[in-house]
């Protein structure tokens, strides 16, 4: 678990408040309470549908948010979770974080990111955090 804090792209100083969410390198994007996004002035951009695990499909409201947990952010689509819905950090938040999880430390790790140039040289990108 860690707690994951949407931030406004449009309005930076409004924000909500740390939700604890479970880190799921299963769930494509992140969810969040759709009440605490909309109170952050973060609005629905469209739909998505979804198969859940138990294979049935719900369709939910999408928005793009700045989000931030553990030292790392980034901006990144955001699902406007239900009250039946589980809050979950996914696996493209932790891309844009460009962390990994340590399952044995439960911890965010920074990775390195390869980039190739057009002239074919490949760069090296490391990303620290102060954890």
């Amino acid at each position: 678990m860690v707690n994951l804090t949407a931030v406004n792209p449009k309005e930076e100083h409004r924000c909500t408040p740390p939700v604890e969410v479970m880190v799921d390198t299963g769930s494509e994007v992140s969810w969040l309470p759709k009440k605490e996004l909309l109170d952050a002035g973060i609005t629905p951009r469209g739909k998505k549908r979804f198969v859940m695990a138990d294979k049935h499909i719900i369709e939910r409201d999408i928005g793009y948010a700045i989000l931030t947990a553990e030292g790392y952010s980034t901006i990144d689509e955001v699902v406007f979770a239900e009250d039946s819905d589980m809050l979950l950090l996914g696996v493209r938040t932790l891309e844009g974080f460009s962390v990994m999880v340590d399952n044995i430390g439960h911890r965010f790790v920074a990775t390195t990111t390869l980039v190739c140039n057009a002239d074919g040289n490949i760069q090296v990108t490391v990303t620290f955090s102060e954890n």
